[in-house]
């Protein structure tokens, strides 16, 4: 419930803080006072959007400001099926202590932004909505064309029957039901494109698998082209250092020789003097190293021959690795970790097929769940028809509108790619399966037709009326708000009116705009707006009207000046005041 509403330099209001009663709550004014303007500052804390015209002229900013009284229940889930306590929750906003919530919005003239604040914490718009939404319905006079459009009918009926929450579920298995079809179409041309990819990708696996590279493999081969090329010089710079040290020409100076004759006198050496051991060892050692050098040359210069037939083999494998290394990376490596990196690929493009048969069983599953869910709907949309249709004729009739019959029409469309529903394939979208629309025949014998086609201007505001008296009757949202819903309704059913509002106002708090005396009469509190000019400026100013003020506000209202007005004005008052008594004794029979 709304408690307090504080305004600051919004449009034509300075400042206003208005204190609102549980009950019925009027608003009444003359044309222009700014009646709507306060309608629009809730709609502001709403999350509506807003800009710097809103914003007073000469003032920085418009600030408006809401303090409500939580519900005991979580209120009415929204589009998610989460309650007011769980979004409040979810983002850390539950009050402590007392279920009280303070909604704030500043709009700035500089940067035209808005800032919203919940509890005084900082919050995004879209987050003020959320809440907003669960806290307040407003009816406004706009609406009157909603019933002049037809998808707007659904929406009024699943309000009615209960089925929000069914609703929600056929369209989150609806939504994912198009997510997997959308893979699958798409998976047609995925199969082709990945076809033609993996067919791309065997042949270069099977390309360098064929080559078979090794890490290191070219590095080695350009060493053995090299000896290849250069085996002559090899064996005659091999030969002629095994000559230098084993020998071979009878005049040249043997290194082995030397070096023995060398070892021989440091053995000698050791054998008189141990300090000079040391010397005898490295001769030995350096004696046993050249002879084995020896012997290795002599067996690289054998090895070492010409092979045409090998070095052609090593130029064609050189060859090979280069075109690899050109194809896939700059290197044998990079070519292994290519081919590496394709495998895998060509493994998740070959397993394909099972995840397109996983999309297809998923599909056949979703069919099913969203054609049990939405023939459910279906079912429970038709029995919450036909109540919605007596309860709107019993409402036209308390109208005025006596003989009047409406009647919710059914349609469903056959579709090749729908859901099996007793023995049709239907089309089925978020909202289900059903397209409907309100039928009304305004007169006695006439034929039902749409309401765009029969009503006139009167009978679409009382049928509008109609329809938010149900319907509100079923909100569990804690205010709702009626901006000069009565337009087009003469004064003779005002007193309707005003006893359909105050029935509402036992379950919900309302605050009406009305230009209608007989409606207005039957407020718990009365609020009368006005438009004063202070310093040169216009201003609109509310002030709420004592008991004793009422039956001058309604003799205005009633537009002629005089004691005979007055004295209706009061007798408006006396007979909405003995209706509410009667009532109330009424509904204490009924619980006793």
């Amino acid at each position: 419930m709304l408690l307090e509403l504080t305004v600051r330099n919004f449009a034509l209001v300075d400042q206003v803080t208005l204190r609102w009663a549980p009950g019925l709550n009027v608003l009444t004014g003359e044309t222009g006072a700014g009646k709507s303007i306060l309608v629009d500052a809730v709609s502001a804390l709403m999350g509506s959007r807003m800009g710097v015209d809103w914003v007073r002229t000469g003032a920085d900013q418009a600030t408006v400001e809401g303090i409500f009284e939580l519900p005991e229940t979580d209120g009415e889930p929204g589009a998610d099926g989460q309650s007011l306590d769980g979004l409040l929750a979810e983002y850390d906003l539950l009050p402590g202590g007392e279920r009280t919530l303070i909604l704030s919005r500043e709009i700035s003239r500089a940067s035209g932004r808005t800032f919203c604040r919940v509890n005084g914490r900082p919050v995004l718009l879209g987050v003020l909505q959320e809440i907003g939404h669960r806290l307040i319905d407003i009816h406004g006079q706009s609406e009157h064309l909603s019933l002049l459009r037809v998808r707007e009918h659904l929406e009024l009926l699943d309000r009615y029957g209960g089925t929000l929450a069914l609703r929600a579920e056929v369209a989150q298995r609806v939504t994912e039901l198009e997510s997997v079809r959308q893979a699958l179409r798409q998976s047609d041309e995925e199969r082709r494109r990945l076809a033609r990819e993996a067919a791309l990708l065997r042949h270069e696996v099977a390309e360098i698998e064929g080559v078979a590279p090794t890490p290191g493999e070219e590095q080695e081969l350009l060493q053995q082209r090299d000896r290849l090329r250069n085996a002559e010089r090899l064996r005659s710079l091999a030969l002629g250092a095994y000559a230098a040290l084993q020998g071979g020409d009878a005049d040249a100076t043997v290194a082995l020789d030397a070096l023995g004759t060398a070892a021989a006198a440091a053995a000698e050496l050791a054998a008189l003097d141990p300090r000079a051991d040391t010397h005898r060892e490295a001769l030995d050692g350096a004696l046993a190293l050249v002879q084995e050098s020896a012997r290795e040359l002599r067996r690289y210069a054998e090895e070492a021959e010409d092979d045409p037939e090998q070095l052609a083999a090593v130029d064609e494998r050189l060859h090979l690795l280069r075109e690899l290394c050109r194809k896939y990376g700059g290197s044998v490596e990079a070519v292994l970790d290519y081919a590496q990196a394709a495998r895998a690929q060509l493994d998740r493009l070959e397993h394909h097929e099972e995840h397109v048969a996983d999309l297809q069983a998923r599909e056949t599953e979703l069919v099913e769940q969203v054609g049990e869910l939405a023939a459910r709907l279906s079912v429970q949309r038709q029995e919450h028809a036909v109540a919605l249709a007596a309860a709107v004729e019993q409402e036209l009739a308390d109208l005025r509108m006596a003989g009047a019959r409406f009647q919710v029409a059914f349609a469903q469309t056959d579709s090749p790619d729908g859901v099996p529903i007793g023995g049709r394939i239907l089309a089925c979208d978020r909202g289900g399966i059903d397209r409907v629309e309100f039928l009304l025949a305004a007169n006695a014998g006439e034929e039902l037709r749409p309401l765009a086609r029969v009503a006139s201007g009167g009978e679409m505001a009382r049928i509008l009326l109609a329809l938010k008296t149900i319907l509100a009757g079923v909100d569990v949202r804690p205010t709702l708000i009626f901006d000069e819903v009565d337009v087009g309704v003469g004064g003779r059913l005002g007193q309707v009116l005003g006893e359909k509002l105050w029935q509402l106002a036992r379950r919900h708090q309302i605050l009406s705009v009305t230009h209608l005396p007989q409606l207005a009469a039957f407020g718990d509190q009365h609020f009368l707006v006005t438009k004063t000019e202070v310093g040169g400026r216009t201003e609109t100013e509310v002030r709420s009207l004592a008991p004793k003020d009422r039956a001058g506000e309604l003799a205005a209202m009633l537009g002629t000046a005089g004691d005979a007005t007055l004295l209706s004005a009061r007798e408006l008052l006396k007979r909405a005041e003995h209706w509410k008594q009667e009532r109330a004794r009424r509904a204490e029979a009924l619980r006793s």
